[in-house]
């Protein structure tokens, strides 16, 4: 595989809108060069019989049944709201906007 040049790491840049330096251009090629051989080579050890996968190993998703339990009341949950409206949480206005019902 060939080296990222200088000119295609400054091209990136452009793209990405990042300015860099000349000193940066040497360094980022560098850097990107080893991430593509890098991914090159996980590229080499990819098999066609093994199947792609999302995690490195098996994920369970663990579930409990739903089961009602005893809770507050509206009326004990609002019991030390310094505000309630229509058994809820009342909150002063922060934006003057108005808000279409």
């Amino acid at each position: 595989m060939a080296a990222i040049s200088r000119e295609e790491v400054a091209h990136l840049a452009r793209l990405s809108r990042l300015a860099v330096t000349e000193e940066e251009l040497d360094t980022f090629a560098g850097q990107l060069d080893v991430i593509l051989q890098s991914v090159a080579q996980v590229g080499e050890v990819a098999a066609a019989d093994i199947p792609p996968t999302s995690h490195s190993v098996p994920l369970t998703n663990v579930l409990r049944e739903d089961v009602v339990t005893p809770s507050l009341t509206p009326q004990e949950a609002l019991s030390g709201a310094p505000d309630a409206e229509e058994q809820r949480f009342r909150v002063p206005r922060i934006l003057d906007e108005d808000v279409a019902s």
